[in-house]
């Protein structure tokens, strides 16, 4: 595969387990080409944590799946808005985001894309776009949050990106109980987006802004 043409990555996943369900594998690939990858988180979910479990319990998930992916534990920023309430959070939300751009002026941002109906992922998305005006923003892909999805941009997954990407999902031991946290779904997914791109394995992305 040909390496992908970004050297500074910035993943944002509004909640902890987000960009690994979305766009884990690209991840992995961008890690393994050598491309720089910061992710930034928003909410650790604490009201939401099953019973039974610690409050703290996605953070450390979070830290052993980024490990899977390769991301560097001082690449990862956290944020602590409570969950579904990032809209009553917008203006302090955007200026996370500028402050981000500003520090690491990255070529590409990874984000849900525009149709992801859940009110978290429609503010990280609106206020990114809003925060990166001149750099490349790709939105991922999470089905069960979906009605429409503009699958323009795919980016091909080996067999060790894809299983880096289950791995991690595996290590969200706390939400498998929902029915979409499920390697069997991604592995399908991936099959399924490598069907429309010619390749055995992909993940698939709207394309909100490209800047070549």
């Amino acid at each position: 595969m040909k390496e992908l043409p970004f050297s500074k990555v910035l993943a944002l996943s509004p909640h902890t387990d987000d960009i690994e369900f979305g766009c884990g594998g690209t991840i992995h690939r961008l890690m393994q080409q050598g491309t720089e990858v910061f992710t930034a988180v928003f909410s650790l979910c604490e009201e939401s944590v099953p019973k039974g479990y610690p409050k703290d319990i996605l953070l450390k998930e979070m830290h052993e799946a980024g490990t899977k992916l390769n991301i560097y534990k001082d690449h990862i920023t956290v944020f602590q808005y409570p969950v579904r309430r990032f809209t009553e959070n917008r203006q302090e939300i955007l200026e996370n985001l500028v402050e981000l751009n500003r520090k690491l002026e990255p070529d590409l941002v990874l984000t849900p894309c525009r149709t992801d109906i859940h009110q978290d992922h429609q503010v990280i998305c609106q206020e990114s776009v809003r925060a990166f005006r001149s750099q490349s923003i790709l939105g991922y892909e999470l089905p069960w949050n979906n009605f429409e999805f503009s699958a323009r941009a795919f980016i091909q997954l080996s067999s060790q990106n894809l299983e880096a990407k289950l791995s991690a999902v595996n290590c969200y031991e706390s939400q498998r109980f929902r029915q979409y946290s499920n390697t069997d779904l991604f592995q399908f997914q991936a099959q399924l987006r490598g069907l429309l791109n010619k390749t055995t394995f992909s993940e698939a992305f709207e394309v909100i802004r490209l800047t070549l």
